[in-house]
């Protein structure tokens, strides 16, 4: 049987590990210490497998466990983010330059929220989860996701780049 678990964590870490670091790249604003909150939320989910395994939604609880351990990163030492003002690209993407820029300027403003908004504004928009998944995934309620959604949108439109003639800022992709 500990070979049959083994053998799904496995999957499941070769089918989201690339989300996973997105997500965890958008909380954190640098692409070395996404990678690794997500080896040390991974670290955390093989030790408890088994639980998490029969869960209605593994993903969701390792999406969990990854916001908990960039809060755990604040909480056990003060860490002072540095973050830049355009993300690394990796090499081999083949994506047009008007995008890369919108991603960049997108970044830039994610990275001036505080932590909790940038989690709601990057689960809620970017992971397109609903406001309730939300508010489990934070251990919070509905309402402070919406107030906190709400504030941190807000933000995001003042921010240089985001917020041009005919276009406001609501998502990742401007839609919701």
């Amino acid at each position: 049987m500990q070979a049959e678990l083994e053998a799904q964590f496995q999957e499941f870490v070769r089918a989201r590990w690339s989300r996973l670091v997105r997500t965890a790249y958008l909380l954190t604003g640098d692409a070395h210490h996404a990678e690794d909150l997500t080896q040390t939320a991974l670290a955390k989910a093989y030790r408890s497998w088994r639980r998490i395994a029969r869960s209605d939604s593994p993903e969701a609880y390792v999406r969990r466990m990854l916001v908990s351990c960039n809060s755990d990163r604040f909480r056990k030492r003060r860490v002072t983010e540095a973050l830049t003002a355009a993300p690394p690209e990796t090499p081999g993407r083949d994506e047009a330059v008007g995008q890369v820029e919108e991603r960049g300027t997108l970044l830039a403003g994610l990275a001036l929220l505080p932590a909790k908004q940038r989690a709601v504004v990057v689960l809620r928009y970017w992971e397109d989860l609903s406001e309730a998944e939300v508010a489990e995934v934070l251990g919070c309620s509905t309402g402070t996701v919406k107030s906190q959604a709400s504030k941190g949108l807000a933000k995001l439109r003042t921010y240089p780049g985001l917020a041009r003639e005919g276009r406001a800022v609501s998502g990742p992709g401007g839609g919701k």
